[in-house]
């Protein structure tokens, strides 16, 4: 007997058991599951996830809030409200702090089944926002939200989480036509332009002797500075101290000489002929005189700066001897540069097209366009030369600070019209093989890696000719960090509530 009741109760023990697992299984197998939303504003973009909307159930919000720029960034400080519109009923909660940065938890209750609007209200010390859900469906019970859910399908998309996104320099933009140019990318220089640059020459032979820092190279200088002295020293030839001495000597000679024959003529006892010849020897000994002591002093002779600019090289070194005429230094304004491009002949019919450029300089990887430095094209080469085989292509920009005279630019010429051409940045491109790939973004947390064709560039956008639609959001920073997630595989705490 006792064998029999132990026998007995085993079994009732396990088909309790094994109703407690069905109950389980049913309890999972009807789990609702959320509902996802990603929406932008010009300041915001929201993510959100939460349960479908139930009459007397509570369903809690994960709201991811990220704040648009250059760089998208984690929404920190702010008050949230989300208000459930049915009809002309409604109920809303607020929050005024993040969970967690740029996580936002909220719930609701609702208690009107209908379809309805979610409001999401974004109060920051920098801007407020507002963001609407159409047609939200609550549902008078979850059989009712069952009876309605979707069937899940894996969709093979690339997750990447709001918690890495705001953690590197990432954005996205949405793809939009717009007007370009065909592109001609080539090589060229950025060169001074005339009247902007001057050479300093000495005025007489001599040694010299430098000013202090005026002679430093990149060294501001104003029109009449001091620059360097020629002295004579020791020199026994070529003495500019003893060329100042003779001159003054014949200078004061004929001076007397000159002086005394005025008075002869007047008195007949001099011919005017012979008067004449006496005074052309004094003007000629004056201007002598006159030019080589100019700017001289006990010193020697200064040599000046003819403008303002800074000190763009020294050609000479110190106690260096130098004969009237040597370069000794150049002096740049650095307002007005020229930027040249060598252009191959084979685009000789498109030149006359041409009307601005972007190019890029050696020291950074940003694109200047001649446009927005005031820029406006000097003249074209009509022909080319035994010395080169290129055709130069001149603009004239203003010099920003950024720019130094000589350095080699990539150019990209702008010129026959594109009209209605999809762009994206050119820091939206990840290269592989040869071929080019964007990351589009399908949700606030999924990626998909599109394989694009690319037409023209013009160094800051370049035109895509398939792979994406006008519309899509492409990823314009942070493409390196989704391709290395996917290919880690490994995904942080992820902390959202469904």
């Amino acid at each position: 007997m006792k064998i029999i009741k132990n026998i007995t109760l085993l079994v009732f023990l396990m088909i309790g058991f094994t109703s407690c697992n069905n109950k389980e299984e049913t309890k999972e197998g009807s789990a609702l599951e959320p509902l996802v939303y990603t929406l932008y504003t010009a300041h915001t973009e929201l993510f959100v996830e939460f349960k479908p909307l139930v009459v007397g159930s509570t369903s809690k919000f994960a709201a991811h809030f990220t704040i648009l720029g250059e760089n998208f960034k984690a929404l920190t400080d702010a008050t949230i409200t989300v208000s459930l519109i049915v009809g002309d009923k409604g109920l809303k909660n607020s929050v005024s702090a993040p969970s967690s940065p740029g996580i936002f938890r909220l719930a609701l209750a609702p208690k009107t089944a209908g379809t309805g609007t979610l409001v999401f209200d974004i109060v920051t010390k920098d801007y407020t926002d507002k963001i609407t859900i159409e047609n939200v469906v609550v549902y008078p019970d979850e059989k009712a939200a069952l009876a309605k859910q979707p069937e899940h399908a894996e969709s093979g998309d690339i997750s990447y989480l709001k918690e890495q996104a705001w953690k590197v320099e990432f954005a996205n933009m949405a793809v939009t036509k717009q007007n370009f140019n065909a592109v001609i990318k080539t090589s060229g220089q950025i060169l001074s332009a005339p009247g902007d640059e001057m050479i300093v020459t000495a005025k007489a032979s001599g040694v010299v002797v430098f000013s202090g820092k005026n002679t430093i190279v990149g060294s501001a200088v104003n029109s009449g500075n001091s620059l360097f002295t020629i002295t004579g020293a020791d020199m026994t030839e070529s003495n500019i101290d003893a060329s100042v001495k003779d001159a003054k000597a014949n200078y004061l000679k004929a001076k007397a000489d000159y002086e005394r024959s005025k008075l002869l003529v007047a008195d007949k006892i001099v011919s005017e002929r012979d008067h004449q010849q006496v005074k052309l020897q004094f003007d000629n000994a004056q201007t002598t005189y006159n030019t080589v002591a100019k700017n001289y002093t006990s010193k020697g002779q200064n040599v000046l700066s003819p403008m303002s600019g800074f000190v763009k090289n020294v050609l000479v070194t110190e106690g260096q001897f130098v004969q009237s005429g040597t370069p000794l230094a150049t002096i740049s304004k650095n307002k007005n540069l020229l930027l040249q491009a060598n252009v191959s002949q084979n685009n000789f019919s498109s030149l006359s097209n041409i009307r601005s450029a972007n190019f890029k300089t050696p020291q950074n990887d940003i694109v200047y366009n001649t446009a927005d430095l005031n820029g406006k094209i000097v003249s074209y080469g009509k022909s080319t030369s035994v010395s080169t085989p290129f055709i130069p292509v001149t603009f004239q920009i203003d010099n920003t600070g950024n720019f130094i005279s000589g350095s080699i630019v990539e150019v990209y010429l702008k010129s026959t019209a594109i009209p209605d051409a999809l762009l994206i940045p050119t820091t939206s491109l990840i290269e592989e093989q040869g071929l080019f790939y964007v990351y589009v973004q399908t949700g606030g947390e999924s990626f998909q890696k599109r394989e694009v064709k690319l037409g023209a560039s013009d160094g800051m956008n370049v035109q895509v000719l398939s792979g994406i639609t006008e519309g899509e959001r492409v990823v314009t920073k942070g493409g390196y960090q989704i391709k290395l997630s996917s290919a880690s595989g490994a995904l942080p705490a992820h902390g959202h509530e469904h």
